[in-house]
């Protein structure tokens, strides 16, 4: 059975961190959808990344609501600035991630996001997470590392946009598995 990934885009996201996972991840088999949070163009489906990307959206959150854990095997958050605090301000996107959390489902978050959205949330108090450079510094009770990219039970999360790729793949490592990931590394050659 095909597994099911959201990918939440909000108006500001860095655009290497979100189109690198959903492209990988669906090369892998995996259903990615991507949602919308707070776009206020066409129908709130478009949203415009930090380096003026624009991006048409499967769906908005306004389509999905209510969001249900159960639906999902992963939720992915990719950083940038205004995008990460926009994810943050989403009360709907709060709640599933701590309903995937509860469930035991990939919380997988890249750049600003683990700082600026999974730490208010408690999501990472007592586990080991990366996140931007500078943005450890804002969280509390949580084991932070230099690695690229640290996997911590469900919760996944990277560096930035120079280390989406080896995100994805650790991705798909954990929902697929490791020699399906390994493939789509030596696919796209990124060893």
């Amino acid at each position: 059975m095909a597994k099911h990934a959201l990918v939440f885009l909000a108006d500001g996201f860095e655009e290497v961190e979100a189109i690198t996972p959903i492209d990988y991840l669906r090369r892998a088999g995996i259903e990615v959808t991507t949602c919308s949070v707070g776009a206020s163009v066409a129908g709130g489906q478009v949203v415009k990344g930090s380096h003026g990307i624009v991006v048409q959206a499967d769906r908005s959150l306004a389509v999905l609501e209510p969001l249900k854990a159960a639906d999902w095997d992963a939720a992915l958050l990719p950083g940038g600035i205004p995008g990460a605090p926009n994810l943050a301000a989403s009360e709907a996107v709060s709640a599933l991630l701590r309903d995937m959390a509860l469930a035991g489902k990939l919380v997988c978050a890249i750049c600003a996001s683990p700082a600026v959205v999974l730490f208010p949330l408690g999501l990472l108090k007592g586990r080991r997470f990366t996140c931007y450079p500078g943005m450890e510094t804002e969280v509390k009770e949580a084991l932070w590392s230099e690695e690229r990219v640290v996997v911590d039970g469900n919760l996944i999360t990277s560096r930035g946009a120079g280390t989406a790729a080896d995100w994805a793949i650790a991705i798909i490592s954990k929902l697929v598995d490791e020699g399906t990931a390994n493939a789509i590394a030596a696919k796209v050659v990124l060893n």
